[in-house]
Protein backbone atom coordinates (compact mmCIF):
# COMPACT_ATOMS: atom_id res chain seq x y z
CA UNK A 1 0.00 0.00 0.00
CA UNK A 2 2.81 2.12 1.15
CA UNK A 3 4.43 1.70 -2.56
CA UNK A 4 1.05 2.84 -4.22
CA UNK A 5 1.22 5.82 -2.41
CA UNK A 6 4.91 6.73 -3.07
CA UNK A 7 4.27 6.38 -6.64
CA UNK A 8 1.08 8.44 -6.96
CA UNK A 9 3.12 11.47 -4.91
CA UNK A 10 5.77 10.94 -7.94
CA UNK A 11 3.20 11.01 -10.66
CA UNK A 12 1.37 14.19 -9.32
CA UNK A 13 5.23 16.22 -8.29
CA UNK A 14 5.90 15.09 -12.00
CA UNK A 15 2.57 16.60 -13.35
CA UNK A 16 3.09 19.55 -11.66
CA UNK A 17 6.70 20.35 -12.70
CA UNK A 18 6.11 19.43 -16.39
CA UNK A 19 2.88 22.24 -15.73
CA UNK A 20 5.27 24.30 -14.31
CA UNK A 21 7.94 23.87 -17.36
CA UNK A 22 4.84 24.66 -19.73
CA UNK A 23 3.93 28.42 -18.09
CA UNK A 24 7.38 29.12 -18.40
CA UNK A 25 7.87 28.10 -22.06
CA UNK A 26 5.00 30.14 -23.08
CA UNK A 27 5.77 32.79 -21.13
CA UNK A 28 3.76 36.39 -21.85
CA UNK A 29 5.25 39.78 -23.02
CA UNK A 30 4.33 42.90 -21.71
CA UNK A 31 4.55 45.33 -24.46
CA UNK A 32 4.46 49.25 -23.16
CA UNK A 33 2.69 50.72 -26.11
CA UNK A 34 5.03 54.20 -27.30
CA UNK A 35 7.48 53.10 -24.09
CA UNK A 36 7.96 56.11 -22.83
CA UNK A 37 5.73 58.30 -25.30
CA UNK A 38 2.77 56.11 -24.12
CA UNK A 39 -0.42 56.44 -25.53
CA UNK A 40 -0.97 60.23 -26.49
CA UNK A 41 -0.98 62.25 -29.72
CA UNK A 42 2.20 61.70 -30.83
CA UNK A 43 4.12 64.60 -31.72
CA UNK A 44 5.17 63.33 -35.18
CA UNK A 45 1.86 62.33 -36.48
CA UNK A 46 0.58 58.03 -36.11
CA UNK A 47 4.40 57.10 -37.68
CA UNK A 48 5.74 57.28 -33.84
CA UNK A 49 3.74 53.85 -33.39
CA UNK A 50 4.11 52.43 -36.21
CA UNK A 51 8.06 52.46 -35.87
CA UNK A 52 7.26 51.01 -32.45
CA UNK A 53 5.11 48.08 -33.45
CA UNK A 54 7.83 47.27 -36.14
CA UNK A 55 10.53 46.56 -33.28
CA UNK A 56 8.18 44.86 -31.24
CA UNK A 57 6.82 40.25 -31.99
CA UNK A 58 3.44 40.23 -31.20
CA UNK A 59 2.17 36.38 -29.67
CA UNK A 60 -0.83 35.27 -28.88
CA UNK A 61 -1.15 35.59 -24.74
CA UNK A 62 0.89 38.70 -24.66
CA UNK A 63 -0.53 42.21 -23.23
CA UNK A 64 -0.53 45.62 -24.65
CA UNK A 65 0.35 48.12 -21.74
CA UNK A 66 -1.81 51.92 -22.77
CA UNK A 67 -0.55 54.00 -20.33
CA UNK A 68 -2.66 56.94 -20.63
CA UNK A 69 -5.16 59.17 -17.70
CA UNK A 70 -8.79 58.16 -17.81
CA UNK A 71 -11.02 61.35 -19.32
CA UNK A 72 -8.03 62.42 -21.81
CA UNK A 73 -8.31 59.49 -23.91
CA UNK A 74 -9.59 55.76 -24.62
CA UNK A 75 -8.40 52.80 -26.55
CA UNK A 76 -11.00 51.39 -29.14
CA UNK A 77 -10.47 47.96 -31.11
CA UNK A 78 -12.12 48.79 -34.44
CA UNK A 79 -12.38 46.53 -37.74
CA UNK A 80 -10.04 47.38 -40.63
CA UNK A 81 -12.19 48.92 -42.57
CA UNK A 82 -12.90 51.90 -39.93
CA UNK A 83 -9.34 52.06 -38.89
CA UNK A 84 -8.12 54.31 -42.24
CA UNK A 85 -11.20 56.87 -41.82
CA UNK A 86 -11.06 56.63 -38.23
CA UNK A 87 -14.61 55.65 -37.64
CA UNK A 88 -15.50 55.50 -34.15
CA UNK A 89 -19.20 54.38 -34.00
CA UNK A 90 -19.18 50.98 -33.84
CA UNK A 91 -15.96 49.62 -31.99
CA UNK A 92 -14.98 46.18 -31.18
CA UNK A 93 -13.98 46.67 -28.48
CA UNK A 94 -13.28 49.92 -26.09
CA UNK A 95 -11.61 50.81 -23.24
CA UNK A 96 -12.08 54.10 -21.10
CA UNK A 97 -10.28 53.84 -17.95
CA UNK A 98 -6.34 53.97 -18.29
CA UNK A 99 -4.47 52.54 -18.16
CA UNK A 100 -5.59 50.06 -19.64
CA UNK A 101 -3.83 46.02 -20.32
CA UNK A 102 -5.43 44.30 -22.97
CA UNK A 103 -4.82 40.33 -23.43
CA UNK A 104 -3.76 39.62 -27.35
CA UNK A 105 -5.90 35.95 -28.03
CA UNK A 106 -6.16 35.60 -31.31
CA UNK A 107 -3.47 35.79 -34.16
CA UNK A 108 -3.92 37.92 -36.97
CA UNK A 109 -3.66 41.87 -37.85
CA UNK A 110 -5.45 43.67 -35.02
CA UNK A 111 -6.44 47.81 -35.14
CA UNK A 112 -6.36 50.46 -31.83
CA UNK A 113 -7.60 53.82 -32.00
CA UNK A 114 -8.08 56.39 -29.69
CA UNK A 115 -12.41 57.63 -30.11
CA UNK A 116 -11.67 61.17 -28.33
CA UNK A 117 -12.37 63.86 -30.74
CA UNK A 118 -10.01 63.72 -33.57
CA UNK A 119 -6.79 62.17 -31.51
CA UNK A 120 -6.97 59.28 -34.22
CA UNK A 121 -6.84 61.86 -36.90
CA UNK A 122 -3.62 63.45 -35.61
CA UNK A 123 -1.81 60.00 -35.49
CA UNK A 124 -2.99 58.35 -32.13
CA UNK A 125 -3.65 54.80 -33.57
CA UNK A 126 -1.78 51.39 -33.84
CA UNK A 127 -1.57 48.78 -36.39
CA UNK A 128 0.21 44.96 -35.04
CA UNK A 129 0.40 41.21 -36.59
CA UNK A 130 -0.32 38.70 -33.88
CA UNK A 131 1.37 35.58 -34.08
CA UNK A 132 -0.06 32.20 -33.15
CA UNK A 133 2.27 30.57 -30.35
CA UNK A 134 4.95 28.08 -30.38
CA UNK A 135 3.78 25.03 -30.11
CA UNK A 136 4.93 23.44 -26.07
CA UNK A 137 7.12 20.88 -26.70
CA UNK A 138 4.87 17.86 -26.19
CA UNK A 139 5.49 15.89 -22.55
CA UNK A 140 3.95 12.50 -22.81
CA UNK A 141 2.24 11.90 -19.64
CA UNK A 142 3.86 10.02 -16.98
CA UNK A 143 3.06 6.09 -17.48
CA UNK A 144 1.04 4.93 -14.55
CA UNK A 145 3.42 2.69 -11.68
CA UNK A 146 3.13 -1.03 -12.92
CA UNK A 147 2.81 -3.42 -10.71
CA UNK A 148 4.91 -6.39 -10.86
CA UNK A 149 2.51 -9.80 -10.40
CA UNK A 150 3.85 -11.63 -8.24
CA UNK A 151 7.54 -14.24 -8.34
CA UNK A 152 6.14 -17.62 -9.16
CA UNK A 153 6.39 -20.56 -6.74
CA UNK A 154 9.88 -22.42 -7.91
CA UNK A 155 8.08 -25.44 -9.31
CA UNK A 156 9.87 -28.78 -7.52
CA UNK A 157 10.33 -31.46 -10.05
CA UNK A 158 9.85 -35.08 -8.78
CA UNK A 159 13.01 -37.28 -9.11
CA UNK A 160 13.21 -39.42 -11.99
CA UNK A 161 12.09 -43.14 -11.02
CA UNK A 162 14.57 -45.38 -10.89
CA UNK A 163 14.55 -48.12 -13.23
CA UNK A 164 13.80 -51.26 -11.71
CA UNK A 165 15.42 -54.40 -12.81
CA UNK A 166 13.02 -57.34 -13.39
CA UNK A 167 13.22 -60.19 -11.63
CA UNK A 168 16.01 -63.18 -12.63
CA UNK A 169 14.36 -66.45 -13.02
CA UNK A 170 15.60 -68.88 -11.03
CA UNK A 171 16.97 -71.93 -12.91
CA UNK A 172 15.27 -74.12 -13.83
CA UNK A 173 15.66 -77.88 -12.18
CA UNK A 174 14.47 -80.66 -14.53
CA UNK A 175 12.40 -83.28 -12.41
CA UNK A 176 13.45 -86.58 -11.89
CA UNK A 177 12.43 -88.99 -14.68
CA UNK A 178 9.50 -91.60 -13.26
CA UNK A 179 11.21 -94.47 -12.32
CA UNK A 180 8.83 -97.70 -13.14
CA UNK A 181 9.11 -100.68 -10.99
CA UNK A 182 7.60 -103.80 -11.88
CA UNK A 183 6.48 -106.14 -9.58
CA UNK A 184 7.64 -109.45 -10.78
CA UNK A 185 4.89 -112.34 -11.53
CA UNK A 186 2.96 -113.99 -8.97
CA UNK A 187 2.56 -117.60 -9.19
CA UNK A 188 -1.38 -118.55 -8.53
CA UNK A 189 -1.04 -122.21 -7.60
CA UNK A 190 -5.25 -123.75 -8.72
CA UNK A 191 -6.02 -125.03 -5.22
CA UNK A 192 -5.74 -128.53 -4.48
CA UNK A 193 -9.04 -130.20 -3.99
CA UNK A 194 -9.06 -131.94 -0.95
CA UNK A 195 -8.40 -136.20 -1.10
CA UNK A 196 -11.65 -136.79 -0.40
CA UNK A 197 -13.39 -135.17 -2.97
CA UNK A 198 -15.46 -137.61 -5.12
CA UNK A 199 -15.67 -137.55 -8.67
CA UNK A 200 -18.48 -136.15 -10.27
CA UNK A 201 -21.03 -138.46 -10.73
CA UNK A 202 -21.16 -138.99 -14.87
CA UNK A 203 -25.28 -139.39 -15.50
CA UNK A 204 -25.45 -141.64 -19.07
CA UNK A 205 -28.62 -142.55 -20.42
CA UNK A 206 -30.85 -140.54 -22.98
CA UNK A 207 -31.91 -137.13 -21.42
CA UNK A 208 -35.37 -137.00 -21.12
CA UNK A 209 -37.30 -134.58 -23.55
CA UNK A 210 -37.01 -130.88 -23.63
CA UNK A 211 -33.85 -131.25 -20.85
CA UNK A 212 -30.46 -129.70 -21.81
CA UNK A 213 -27.70 -131.80 -21.73
CA UNK A 214 -25.10 -129.81 -19.34
CA UNK A 215 -21.59 -129.18 -21.03
CA UNK A 216 -18.62 -131.75 -20.65
CA UNK A 217 -16.18 -131.16 -18.36
CA UNK A 218 -13.25 -128.31 -19.33
CA UNK A 219 -10.26 -130.42 -19.48
CA UNK A 220 -8.84 -127.99 -16.72
CA UNK A 221 -11.66 -129.44 -14.42
CA UNK A 222 -10.41 -133.08 -14.82
CA UNK A 223 -6.87 -132.17 -14.64
CA UNK A 224 -7.89 -130.96 -11.49
CA UNK A 225 -10.08 -133.99 -10.38
CA UNK A 226 -7.09 -136.40 -11.17
CA UNK A 227 -4.44 -134.55 -9.32
CA UNK A 228 -6.52 -135.03 -6.35
CA UNK A 229 -7.32 -138.57 -7.13
CA UNK A 230 -3.77 -139.74 -7.96
CA UNK A 231 -2.01 -139.02 -4.29
CA UNK A 232 -4.80 -141.14 -2.90
CA UNK A 233 -4.32 -143.95 -4.89
CA UNK A 234 -0.71 -143.92 -4.04
CA UNK A 235 -0.87 -143.69 -0.64
CA UNK A 236 -3.14 -145.86 -0.49
CA UNK A 237 -1.04 -148.64 -2.68
CA UNK A 238 2.40 -147.68 -0.39
CA UNK A 239 0.22 -148.93 2.75
CA UNK A 240 -0.56 -152.00 1.09
CA UNK A 241 2.69 -152.96 0.64
CA UNK A 242 4.21 -151.84 4.20
CA UNK A 243 1.42 -154.45 5.74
Amino acid sequence: MSGKMSSMSAFMIMMAVTSMLLDTSVAQTRHVVGDALGWTIPPNGAAAYTTWAAQQTFTVGDTLFFNFTTGNHNVAEVPQAAYGPCTTTNPTTITTTGPATITLTAPGTHYYLCAVGTHCQLGQKLTINVSAPAAAPTTPPAAAPTTLPPAAAPTTTPPAPTPTSAPTPAPMTPAPAPTTTTAPPTSSEAPTPAADSPPAPTTTGPSPAGSTTPPPPSPSAAAGALTGVAPAALLAFALALFY
